[in-house]
């Protein structure tokens, strides 16, 4: 799992019928765990916001963690990070 930032949107109006109805969110992960990416598209099944931090799970446990476990789904927003201080 990772923490990043919730930097920006995307739209797709043609996708697998398993992601329908489904939003996705460009994250940017912190510094210290950046690793090679340098942003990741996330399912979003609660509701973040741009500019939010939030917890991503990431392979199996994104499926399963947002009940889609049958979807193309390698990363997914599980959590919003009420408190941020230390992250940047």
């Amino acid at each position: 799992m990772i923490i990043g930032k919730v930097v920006g949107s995307v739209v797709s109006t043609r996708k697998s019928e398993k992601l329908v109805g489904n939003k996705f969110m460009i994250v940017e992960p912190v510094h210290h765990m950046k690793g090679d990416l340098s942003q990741i598209v996330a399912i979003d099944i609660i509701g973040a916001g741009i500019g939010e931090y939030v917890l991503v799970a990431q392979g199996s446990a994104a499926r399963i963690g947002c009940g889609v476990e049958t979807a193309p789904v390698d990363a997914a927003i599980v959590g919003i990070v009420d408190d941020g201080a230390g992250l940047e």
